[in-house]
């Protein structure tokens, strides 16, 4: 092995960060579960009209609780950020992103637009509960005993998590002299979540009408 082999990086710099909401994955997974167990009775013990309505009744409700709570996902590469959202799959280069924002939901600013991402909730009472601790922590604590300072206040999930969203950026730029070219958003429609929600809703609004 020559020198220059030896300099050359690893590709792999750091791992991957993946994050996703547990309230929406519990969530979900509880109206799914309850979903599948009335719509599974109606197809089993009803008549030829009831099983038809379940069944779009199912078309239409398991992509769409699937889609808003187990599908949205943010992953965060060395080059690149991946949003998962209910609908649309956005892959965003790291040197495409402008800024990461988080007001009354999280967002990526590109020069193409802003992009909303649903795996981060912005939650007002985390925020407003950190706050209270950081204003209460800014006052003079004593060193030892029961009202000794335990360390900095905590901050809401949502700000945490653009916070190491923004070291994994900068982490990127770093390394953007291996990328000659600025690179574009990719933006996808998620085409098996919408056409089973598309048919049920039909075949859902034809049955009622019957």
């Amino acid at each position: 092995m020559t020198s220059q082999d030896r300099s050359t990086p690893p590709q792999q710099q750091y791992a991957e960060r993946s994050y996703r909401s547990p309230a929406a994955l519990a969530g979900g997974a509880l109206l799914l579960l309850l979903g599948l167990w009335l719509g599974g009775d109606a197809l089993l013990r009803g008549d030829a009209h009831t099983r038809l309505t379940a069944l779009f009744a199912l078309l239409l409700g398991v992509p769409l609780v699937t889609a808003f709570t187990l599908r949205p996902l943010v992953r965060a590469g060395e080059d690149r950020l991946t949003v998962r959202n209910p609908f649309r799959t956005i892959t965003l280069p790291w040197d495409a992103v402008e800024g990461l924002r988080a007001g009354y939901s999280t967002e990526v600013v590109t020069g193409d637009g802003t992009y909303q991402m649903w795996a981060i909730p912005v939650s007002l009472r985390q925020r407003k509960k950190a706050g209270r601790q950081a204003t209460r922590g800014a006052a003079p604590h004593p060193r030892f005993g029961p009202h000794a300072d335990a360390g900095p206040a905590p901050r809401a999930m949502a700000d945490q998590a653009l916070d190491e969203l923004r070291e994994v950026q900068e982490r990127a730029a770093r390394g953007e002299s291996s990328q000659p070219h600025r690179g574009e958003p990719v933006v996808r429609w998620s085409y098996p979540v919408l056409v089973p929600i598309a048919v049920g809703a039909v075949g859902l609004a034809v049955m009622i009408a019957v």
